[in-house]
């Protein structure tokens, strides 16, 4: 009888290593598209445009050309405060009689550019617990279930176990499309009733993480309008449920920003912040706007990381953010 339950043992865990090997080859199989091609709009239709048709002038640099700077920033998507910061650079450049032609200062927005997004990077998904847990907060429509979705694919891709919470309790097709992300990912998902407490199912996914000894926990939140108070401090006592249930927890503040609201996802950024002490950000639909820019303005004025960066509707889609291969798939 031992034998027999032996047997069925080991063939229960053969059959979920194959399960497992089979999601981490699917996600593999799932080419993704390059940062560069995420940002053909931004490049080819929006201020980057712009400015390389500036750069590309044969005219001597002065107050007109800079002039003509400053209204292609302050139209784009960085942010009022980036736009003069960047326009300063290059007007203390040109006192000193460093900028002599146009395409100089191409070189010049491209280094300060780089410098402004090149922040310290958090361990995004490791370094607490375990389990690592984190919330993940968002507006409505920002893409919260499907980055949830597309990470957990990643983790488990990687060997990882991964727990979800389904935390937006308000919405049933928030919950029915991670319950469709967990079976895809091969996770385990914790979800309460519709309406019910978002409080309780996180807190109940917590301990259910810590039971089955997940390296990761990722908790969905509802989505949240960043002017309504109320909602904002329901997130604050989720934030606080969470360190009940383990201490430290949530190591990690995901906020999901759309891209496409360009400088209004900046104020969004700022009230998340300023509410729950927002950690990292990923920017959705990256691929389809012009707004681009958006990217800068968040590390100028917030200083915080953007950490992924979604430029299509695959897996391999949703990529982690590299300064630098940023900055040389706008300039170069």
């Amino acid at each position: 009888m031992e034998e027999e339950r032996a047997r069925e043992a080991a063939a229960a865990e053969e059959a979920r290593r194959a399960e497992e090997a089979a999601a981490r080859a699917k996600v593999e199989a799932e080419a993704g598209r390059t940062l560069a091609q995420g940002l053909d709009k931004t490049r080819n239709q929006g201020f980057m445009a712009r400015l390389n048709g500036l750069f590309g002038q044969q005219r001597q640099v002065d107050e007109s050309v800079l002039a003509e700077l400053e209204e292609i920033l302050f139209t784009a998507d960085i942010g009022v405060r980036t736009a003069n910061h960047l326009v300063e650079v290059a007007r203390e450049k040109l006192k000193r009689n460093e900028l002599k032609d146009p395409e100089r200062i191409k070189g010049l927005i491209r280094d300060e550019v780089a410098r402004i997004c090149d922040l310290p990077v958090p361990r995004s998904l490791e370094g607490g617990g375990p389990p690592h847990v984190v919330m993940v907060v968002g507006v409505n429509g920002a893409g919260k279930t499907t980055t949830i979705g597309k990470l957990a694919a990643k983790l488990t891709s990687e060997g990882k176990k991964v727990v979800l919470a389904a935390g937006d309790t308000f919405r049933a097709a928030a919950t029915e499309q991670l319950d469709v992300w967990a079976e895809r990912a091969q996770a385990q998902l914790v979800k309460g009733a519709e309406g019910g407490d978002p409080s309780a199912v996180i807190f109940e996914a917590v301990k259910k993480a810590k039971e089955e000894g997940a390296d990761v926990l990722i908790a969905d939140t509802a989505g949240r309008l960043h002017t309504k108070a109320p909602l904002m401090e329901e997130l604050k006592k989720v934030k606080r449920v969470m360190d009940k249930a383990l201490p430290g927890a949530p190591h990690e503040v995901l906020l999901v920003l759309d891209s496409t609201n360009g400088q209004n996802a900046i104020q969004q950024a700022k009230q998340f912040h300023e509410a729950v002490g927002v950690s990292a950000i990923a920017l959705t639909k990256l691929d389809g706007t012009a707004k681009g820019g958006v990217v800068i303005g968040i590390c100028d004025e917030l200083k915080l990381p953007v950490v992924w960066v979604g430029v299509g509707e695959k897996v391999a889609d949703l990529r982690r953010f590299e300064p630098r291969e940023f900055v040389r798939a706008l300039f170069d």
